[in-house]
């Protein structure tokens, strides 16, 4: 029997938006160089015994100043693209931490950084060389299970005291957006052991992005249902779609990491009500691993069923998001499953190499008359953890303070300190090493943008709105760059699918938002190589679809059993 999947319903008040992607916020940007900073620590604050101004006080300046270190990333955007654009300005010395010395007393330097996003390589060995050597920072942005490591070695401050007295109303606001669920994933027996790098869930949530063109040229309408798409992937297969002649296109983009954010497969898996790589709520009431549901049998069914027709690239397996982007930009690929931010990459690459390919975002569709529920992984994962013996620990939250009001509060500043128009709005945001957001910024930039649209009257638009409504303008001026934002934020943008999966109740929150637990911590990553493994394998037709069976029966009793206990006695301990 299966067990049923039921979501957790969520208003629009509660949906969130991520770091505009398009301003560069890819964590997973591959570099390998590395660069030394300073050494200087906040010891001599500790020794003289500097204190704020004024205790409690959200934004109260220290007087003398202290000085607090960071370990931090340089992504290819950073480098690229904002300091080429932003003359005078470096890593260290920027309007950011100039801000922060001037508003609050505290001078930062960095202990080293290195080149990427945090997800890559060269971050995790620095950081865990860094953690082994007992010779920290100041303050370190760590994983979850860094974290975990830490706090259990004693190594880091509780700031449990600090978030409650500092935090100030619009950073409680932030990290309450999402319910208990951010500050809860950095909670280790009732202690807030770090102030959590707030992500929001909403831009997890997975689109049907299509090409257009090839729809209008083979005379097919958008799908409705799972049955009209999988039609759709046959015709760009098999009826040239690109006009010239040679059996070359592919249906749909897959990497070789099956779940991503771009070209992944989470979006095809929800049409059969299964949720992969994530905790879902059974009918039951407990928590599974969607992944080994029975409905994801299903899903690989369906995908074997393309690739054995030819729809999926043979060589899907062994490729990764760049080399499947090529395919995209080489436009022989017209299916995409993929967060809001695919326009502006790898989508645009192909529109850059041919006007005419025209991709459009559509909601995901269903194989049955049940709307399909629209996954919505937890998506905090990183956190700004303060070494032990810090002498002002609250500094990094009065930090988050100051980064939140400039951008966000009633009288911010948005146009100097998150996109200026005079350096070609790239994310200044990202000079500061903290760089929270408020987790319903994207969607509500688009309702704004919405609103003004209806009422004919872009000047009412402030802050970010007015900022993309320019990027908006340029592109409808011939600023071909600028099509992504179209693409997103335009009157048919794909901001109108995930409105109304919020107005049908499709919005589904992955369930499990706690700390790492043991079995996690030792079993989850050869687990998780498992079973990309044989869900390849599947796909590809090297082993029938009965050996889902034998794996899940395999999951379960590597660790996954256990690991599955273990979240649900964390769920039944934080159940209201």
């Amino acid at each position: 029997m299966r067990k049923r999947i039921i979501s957790t319903g969520i208003s629009a008040v509660m949906i969130g938006g991520l770091l505009l992607t398009a301003c560069g916020g890819n964590r997973s940007e591959v570099s390998s160089s590395s660069a030394s900073g300073s050494k200087e620590t906040g010891s001599a604050v500790e020794a003289n015994g500097s204190v704020s101004a004024e205790e409690g006080d959200p934004f109260g300046k220290y007087d003398p100043s202290i000085k607090m270190t960071f370990a931090r990333t340089v992504d290819n955007d950073l480098n690229d693209n904002i300091l080429p654009k932003t003359p005078g300005e470096t890593i260290e010395n920027n309007r950011w931490l100039d801000l922060y010395s001037k508003d609050l007393g505290i001078d930062i330097s960095y202990a080293w950084t290195v080149r990427g996003g945090l997800n890559d390589d060269a971050y995790t060995q620095k950081l865990n060389v860094t953690i082994a050597s007992g010779d920290l920072p100041d303050v370190l942005i760590v994983n979850r299970t860094q974290l975990k490591q830490l706090a259990e070695s004693d190594m880091i401050v509780d700031m449990t005291e600090y978030y409650d007295k500092y935090a100030s109303e619009l950073t409680r606001e932030v990290y309450n957006s999402e319910g208990p669920g951010i500050l809860e994933s950095a909670t280790f027996n009732g202690r807030l052991m770090a102030v959590p790098y707030a992500d929001a869930s909403v831009e997890s949530t997975q689109y049907l992005w299509l090409r257009q063109d090839w729809l209008n040229k083979l005379n097919l309408e958008p799908p409705k249902t799972m049955q009209d798409l999988l039609k759709i992937a046959k015709a760009f297969t098999t009826l040239d779609p690109d006009g010239n002649g040679k059996d070359d296109t592919y249906a749909m983009a897959i990497t070789k990491s099956l779940y991503s954010g771009a070209m992944g497969v989470e979006g095809f898996f929800a049409g059969y009500h299964s949720y992969p790589n994530m905790w879902v709520k059974t009918e039951e009431g407990t928590l599974a691993w969607g992944s080994v549901l029975p409905e994801t049998k299903d899903a690989l069914q369906a995908l074997a069923d393309m690739y054995a027709a030819g729809e999926i690239d043979p060589e899907f397996g062994i490729k990764d998001g760049a080399k499947v982007a090529e395919m995209i930009a080489a436009g022989k690929i017209g299916i995409d499953f993929g967060e809001q931010w695919n326009p502006m990459y790898p989508l645009i690459s192909n529109y850059q190499n041919d006007p005419e390919a025209d991709w459009v975002g559509y909601p995901i569709v269903s194989n049955d008359d049940t709307l399909p529920k629209v996954p919505q992984k937890f998506r905090t994962q990183w956190y700004y953890a303060v070494r032990k013996d810090y002498a002002d620990p609250e500094a990094v939250v009065k930090l988050i303070n100051l980064h939140l009001e400039k951008n966000w509060g009633e009288n911010n500043e948005f146009d100097h300190y998150y996109m200026p128009a005079e350096n070609g709005a790239v994310g200044v945001w990202k000079f500061s090493p903290v760089a929270p957001a408020p987790t319903n910024k994207n969607l509500e930039a688009f309702n704004e943008l919405q609103k003004a649209r209806k009422l004919g009257n872009m000047s009412i638009l402030k802050g970010e709105p007015a900022v993309i409504q320019k990027n908006l303008e340029a592109y409808y001026g011939g600023d071909t760059t600028q099509w992504g934002w179209d693409k997103i934020y335009g009157p048919t943008g794909v901001f109108n699918a995930l409105n109304g999966y919020i107005e049908n109740g499709q919005v589904m929150r992955e369930e499990f938002v706690g700390a790492p637990t043991p079995t996690m911590v030792d079993k989850q990553s050869s687990l998780r190589t498992m079973e990309l493994e044989m869900f390849a394998r599947i796909i590809m037709g090297d082993v029938s679809i009965d050996e889902f069976d034998k794996f899940v029966e395999n999951w379960n009793a590597l660790g996954g059993a256990q690991m599955t206990k273990e979240v649900n006695e964390w769920y039944q301990s934080v159940k209201k």
